[in-house]
């Protein structure tokens, strides 16, 4: 925590200072209210120890400019002439605590004890009110009832290993939906209450990311005017979720490592160990064992993070779920855009259904967006929906020189088209059980109907 104390004695300000920087929080000074103001404006501090007399200035009248400009801010007020009156004035004007000079180093603990607790308190309820903002204007609420097994697998893993202490790792494609995993790990975890802070791999320079990770200390690097602690040190306490961790550079893994293995780090130009308290959460759509052999991944990392892992399967071997993650982004787009859109029709469903989504569940969100702003009346036809998925229904030529399943009406007989039809179907999914479920028959009429049609 970065502390600002304010007094005009300076051996006493040293004092708390020493104190603070024992307890491993950073302090700055200042030993006037005009400093103290200034920076306040300019630097973020997590609380305040202000003195009841700053020779001229009174810090009973200075306390209200203080949380004008940085409002919840924990101020503690102390005098060496402290009085109950005083103390009851402070706490009516917004301080959190009262500490009479001289005080022991028991008494000063219990104080910044308190005042950690107040910061903690109010950085979760802001993390909390800014996320269901964020939340409830951008996102559709995710569906964790899912019906395919596959994913009924993945969520069981994670509920099993949510209250432990063990990373996980979540692998699977682009946009099939890791991070949203992590999120439902952390919150189902005993860290719920805790922060959860991401750190997105491949979107900064080496140099940055391991500042963004560790922190800095001022003077560490060009541009490093101030110190500045890291995603760790908001991590505390709770989950560090490191997206794409197969970009991570390979100068960085053996720092991440030792996080992992003994808690420690040191921030960027200081020589300072610190002790970490996160529990790794870590996410790829690489191929980390091939990463290793090609040598561009710790193996010994690797294994540190596969303690609990799982895979997140490709939107089109989810044919159980797919339709419901359709209708769902549908109602929640629908309202976000005030149109009265309820249902698709069974062209635009037939071409859902059959359409590949390489970019899964991200590309199906956008897929619904895209139709909802372009559909009319209260369903959405083939008409609304993206270019890939209109041509996936037309009748095209199939891999086999066969027409398109959903080409209705083509010259061809009944018995054809229903092989057609299983052939393209068997395509795209990824077990003969998902198939039998998408085609409204049981597994041992699949087999016999394939056999026939000498696809073994």
């Amino acid at each position: 925590m970065d502390f600002l104390v304010i007094d005009d004695d300076k051996v006493f300000r040293e004092a708390t200072c020493l104190l603070i920087e024992d307890e491993g929080h950073r302090a700055d000074t200042a030993g006037s209210a005009e400093v103290a103001i200034t920076l306040l404006k300019e630097e973020k501090f997590d609380g305040v120890l202000l003195d009841l007399n700053l020779g001229r200035d009174n810090g009973l009248a200075i306390l209200p400019q203080i949380l004008k400009i940085r409002p919840n801010l924990p101020v503690v007020m102390f005098s060496a002439q402290g009085t109950v009156s005083k103390a009851v004035q402070a706490i009516h004007l917004g301080a959190v605590d009262f500490l009479e000079k001289p005080f022991t180093r028991g008494q000063f603990h219990a104080v910044l004890a308190r005042v950690k607790k107040f910061t903690q308190m109010g950085d979760q309820i802001e993390r909390l009110e800014q996320e269901v903002r964020d939340t409830h204007a951008q996102n559709p609420e995710p569906l964790f009832d899912f019906e395919t097994p596959s994913m009924k697998s993945v969520m069981d893993v994670l509920g099993r290993s949510a209250k432990t202490a063990a990373s996980v790792l979540i692998l699977g494609e682009s946009g099939t939906g890791k991070s949203v995993a992590a999120r439902a790990l952390h919150e189902n975890s005993h860290l719920g209450d805790k922060p959860l802070v991401t750190v997105s791999c491949p979107t900064l320079s080496k140099e940055l990311l391991e500042s963004t990770l560790f922190g800095h200390v001022r003077g560490a690097f060009t541009g490093a005017i101030k110190d500045q602690w890291g995603k760790v040190r908001a991590a505390s306490g709770g989950t560090l979720f490191l997206d794409e961790i197969g970009d991570l550079p390979m100068e960085i893994q053996p720092k991440l490592l030792r996080l992992l293995q003994e808690r420690e780090y040191e921030r960027v130009g200081e020589t300072v160990t610190r002790q970490a308290d996160v529990r790794i959460v870590a996410a790829t759509n690489r191929d980390l064992k091939k990463r290793v052999s090609d040598g561009a991944f710790r193996e010994d990392l690797y294994y540190r993070l596969n303690v609990i892992s799982v895979r997140m399967p490709a939107l089109r071997e989810r044919p159980g779920d797919l339709l419901r993650f359709a209708r769902h982004y549908l109602k929640h787009f629908a309202k976000q855009c005030g149109r009265p859109l309820e249902r698709f029709s069974e062209d635009a469903e037939a071409a859902i259904r059959f359409y590949s989504w390489p970019g899964n569940l991200r590309e199906l969100r956008n897929a619904i967006e895209r139709a909802v702003i372009m559909g009319t009346g209260t369903e959405i036809s083939v008409a609304d929906l993206p270019g890939e998925l209109r041509s996936d229904s037309a009748a095209i030529d199939s891999p086999h020189g066969e027409p398109a399943l959903v080409d209705a009406g083509a010259m061809i007989s009944l018995e054809k088209l229903e092989e057609i039809h299983i052939r393209r179907v068997l395509e795209r999914t990824a077990s003969l059980g998902q198939a039998a479920d998408l085609l409204g028959i049981d597994q041992a009429t699949l087999y016999r109907r394939r056999k026939k049609m000498g696809l073994e």
